[in-house]
């Protein structure tokens, strides 16, 4: 469901719901379940699930006539050590929802990688309106099938916005880090990170009260990072910069997802964390 009225992307290498490794947008012969929560809500609020539904992610940033990154990044170096294979699992703020593709921060991340003389093979499964649901089913097959080296994952703002409980959330991120480690990967290699604090996006002030949605982002978040702690995965705590991303009005166009400067500090942060 695309806010922005643009045809549909054409494929580039990133999942889809009809083909884990197609075009980047899922496509669905149903409405998503939230679809049919939305009766009596006013117009505004019902952008709010388009935003997190599958949407065009063409557009540009908010500020500024073209992109400017927190860190500038050096041009790669020739390669050393061993191959990093890369696997980023998620939803629209994985893909880089708001910017463009290359702007998404496993993008922003590969890139610094390589500038270190990583040689880095990058696949982003990331999808706008993606659940734990769609994740498990679209994502992670292709867990053993890539053989990743490294993981992130961010998943769980469309579980919350299609009001799914909080233990069975918590349920499905347990299974899915335990799927991820089962597959081969070290759970030292599995970097997981929170939801944005999009509460204090324009749009998500329609939705609803914004201190009730914040603090069931918060209480998601601490599911998510208890759960990663549990299988020795590493917690990014980005919060405290998303929430600082927010408060200074880093969002992009669309009303809701992160600019593009946002997403590039999110991959500075995560350099400092991944292990070489």
């Amino acid at each position: 469901m695309a806010r922005c009225g643009c045809p549909p992307p054409a494929a580039t290498g990133v999942a889809s719901a009809a083909d884990p490794r197609g075009g980047r947008s899922a496509t669905r012969s149903h409405p998503p379940p939230l679809a049919a929560r939305i009766s009596g809500v006013n117009r505004r609020a019902f952008v709010l699930f388009a935003l997190l539904a599958p949407a065009c992610t063409s557009e540009p940033v908010v500020t500024g006539d073209a992109p400017t990154f927190t860190h500038a990044v050096s041009a790669a170096a020739p390669p050393s050590g061993p191959p990093v294979r890369y696997l980023a699992l998620g939803d629209s703020f994985t893909a880089g929802t708001g910017s463009s593709p290359d702007q998404a921060f496993p993008v922003r991340l590969a890139a610094r990688l390589r500038a270190r003389g990583a040689a880095v093979t990058l696949e982003n499964l990331g999808v706008n309106g993606y659940t734990t649901d769609d994740l498990v089913a679209r994502e992670l097959p292709r867990v053993a099938s890539f053989a990743p080296t490294m993981v992130t994952l961010a998943i769980g703002a469309n579980d919350l916005v299609r009001g799914s409980p909080l233990e069975r959330y918590r349920a499905q991120v347990h299974s899915i880090l335990a799927a991820i480690v089962a597959a081969g990967v070290p759970a030292a290699r599995v970097y997981v990170l929170p939801q944005p604090d999009w509460s204090r996006s324009p749009v998500a002030a329609d939705f609803g009260e914004p201190g009730a949605i914040r603090a069931n982002i918060e209480a998601f978040n601490d599911a998510l990072r208890a759960e990663a702690g549990a299988v020795g995965a590493r917690w990014v705590d980005l919060f405290p910069t998303m929430r600082r991303e927010a408060e200074a009005g880093m969002i992009a166009r669309d009303g809701l997802h992160p600019s593009a400067a946002a997403y590039d500090a999110w991959a500075e942060v995560l350099l400092g964390q991944v292990a070489p």
